[in-house]
Formats: structure tokens, sequence, C-alpha cells
């Protein structure tokens, strides 16, 4: 007679059907483990929110236009001046707050932007589309001459909306408004004729 107790072979068997399932659901858990920890190696949103570079082609900005990017989560705005738009920048000088950019200069305008065209090719202006009094958006007004909100010897900006402070086309602010300093000009720098890298100057 055997000296098996009775019911032992049917006690291991439910003990090899927990392992094996523990098993299963252990191999299930690594691999639901693995997956968030292979996707940290990606740039998530949240870490280019919080100052990645962008790079931005303009191969294609014309004389006149703008384009918008994203950088840190807010609009920049790079605008292509015509020549026209560049000569009238010296002749508003009396009529601005701050226009050699002498205020906060290093949170406001890099080294290298501080220059009667606050930016590193006169041609190409590179601001941050955020007001400086309550950070409402301004909305463009290239066109020169009268219109509402403006004065009749406007020579093309930005106006606010919010308040109504104005910025020429260097994003310089106009005296005796709400906002108290200009557009800021970010870290940027040209990787090529036709790239600029946001958020990342050659001081980084």
């Amino acid at each position: 007679m055997s000296d098996i107790p009775v019911g032992t072979s049917r006690i291991d068997s439910s003990k090899r059907t927990w392992l094996i399932a523990s098993s299963c659901a252990g191999a299930v858990g690594g691999v639901a483990v693995a997956v968030p920890f292979v996707s940290t190696f990606q740039p998530s949103e949240k870490a280019k929110a919080a100052g990645a570079a962008v790079e931005v082609d303009i191969s294609s900005l014309k004389p006149g236009e703008k384009i918008t990017a994203e950088w840190r989560g807010k609009p920049v705005w790079i605008i292509k001046r015509t020549p026209e738009q560049l000569a009238a920048l010296p002749k508003l000088d009396g009529q601005l707050a701050d226009p050699k950019s002498e205020r906060h200069p290093d949170e406001f305008t890099p080294e290298y932007a501080r220059n009667e065209y606050r930016s590193i090719k006169p041609e190409v202006l590179v601001v941050v589309g955020i007001c400086t009094h309550l950070g409402c958006s301004p909305t463009d007004k290239f066109t020169a001459g009268p219109q509402p909100s403006l004065p009749d010897d406007w020579q093309g900006g930005f106006l606010c909306p919010c308040h109504g402070s104005t910025f020429d086309l260097a994003g310089r602010v106009f005296k005796n408004k709400p906002a108290p300093d200009n557009l800021p000009v970010p870290p940027h720098q040209y990787l090529s004729d036709t790239r600029l890298l946001i958020g990342e100057d050659k001081k980084a």
C-alpha cells in the first residue's frame, strides 16, 4: 500500500497550476513595467514644454510674412521684414519706451540682438509673441497707415487687443502703454541660412 496520503496528488496539481499562473502574471507584469520604462527614453511633450530647442525651416518665408513656432508652450514669431519696414525702424526711436532695449537686457534681449533691428540678421525678427503686460497675444498690424486703435502715422507692428499696447516691427513697445517691456527675443541661432534653432544659442 502506498505511503502517499490521500489527496496529495490533487494538492500538488493545484500548486502547479498556481505556480504556472503566477509565472504568467509575472511575465505579463514585467512587460507592462518595461513599456513605460522604455518610453522614458523618448522626449515627452512635458519635456518639450520645459524648454527643448525647436528647429524651424524658414526657407519659404517671404518678405512681409510671419510664421509661428512653439517653444516652451509659447508662440514664437519669425517675421521676414521688407526693406521698407527695416528703413522705418530707426525713425520710431523717439516714440518708443525702450528703443535700445536697455531695460532688463539679459531677460528680454540677448546680446547678439541688442541692435536697432533686435535680430541676428536684420531682415529676420524672432520674438516671443506674448505681451509683457498681462500675457495676451498681440495681433499683426503690418500694414502702414491709419487704422482703428492705431495712430495715423502707424508704420506697421503689433497691437495687443486686451489693453491697447502697441509694438513696432522690432517688438519694441511704444511709450505710455500698459506693457512695461519690449517683446522678448528668445535664445536662438542659425543652423544654416534657412534653418533656425530656437531655445539654444552659441553660448548654450
